[in-house]
């Protein structure tokens, strides 16, 4: 859509009051009104995407769920794997996101692709389990992001697959092997994006590693459009459900 897009998702960024009296509400107040041209800005800003969904194989027949999924842009990363799977559920607080979603699904084609309101701390698909739940840069924006993750480890089959790629910061002082942060990433990027409810953690990666048994995992930083000089933290991770 470009700049006049841009410029639409940046008044939402930076300027337009949040409201709402729930969290629900506050995320339809931020998407409604740049729900259009949401997939084009962000598919700049929101890196490791497709390396996430592609790094996924999922079992013929089988139920993937992805939380926080809004449009449903995520589900062209894997259009390959749409005919042999059972059922995609695309679950999203927002129905102006979802809305753009559907009208995709039935421009593609996609009749097993489905857009579910509901929130990702209590949702759970109808006397199914899951073999795939994934979140993109959704746990950042869900308040109880670790009831989010402990429901969809509920979800999922036993070996089933949870993947994650999301905006972070590091603890001040990380295990070993973790990347360490300065103190202007861990204070600036929290600030910055916590202006739009969206709050980067320094816990989600810990919490991952010690709920899940690590398929892959990597730490990266990226650009911001129209922001020069600094980059933001980001990390992919993809666990098996143990047991």
């Amino acid at each position: 859509m470009g700049l006049l897009g841009d410029l639409k998702v940046l008044y939402h960024l930076a300027v337009k009051p949040v409201r709402g009296k729930d969290h629900a509400a506050r995320m339809e107040s931020f998407y409604s009104g740049q729900a259009e041209a949401y997939d084009d800005f962000r598919k700049r800003l929101l890196k490791g995407r497709e390396e996430l969904y592609r790094e996924i194989q999922p079992p013929d027949g089988g139920l993937w769920v992805d939380m926080g999924g809004g449009t449903g842009s995520n589900v062209e990363y894997f259009a390959n794997s749409i005919p042999k799977l059972g059922k995609v559920l695309v679950v999203d607080l927002s129905p102006s996101l979802l809305a753009v979603g559907r009208k995709r699904f039935a421009a593609k084609g996609w009749h097993n692709v489905e857009a579910v309101e509901a929130d990702a701390t209590t949702f759970q698909p109808d006397g199914m389990q899951a073999d795939v739940v994934t979140f993109s840069y959704s746990l950042t924006m869900i308040p109880d992001w670790f009831a989010a993750i402990e429901n969809a480890i509920a979800m999922l089959k036993p070996g089933g697959v949870l993947g994650v790629v999301d905006f972070y910061v590091a603890r001040k002082f990380p295990r070993d092997g973790l990347k360490k942060h300065s103190w202007f990433t861990r204070t600036f990027w929290p600030t910055w994006f916590g202006m739009d409810n969206v709050f980067p953690s320094a816990d989600h990666v810990p919490f991952l590693h010690r709920h899940l048994e690590p398929i892959r995992f990597e730490e990266h930083v990226a650009k911001v459009p129209y922001i020069p000089l600094i980059r933001t933290p980001y990390y992919l991770f993809v666990g098996r459900k143990r047991g």
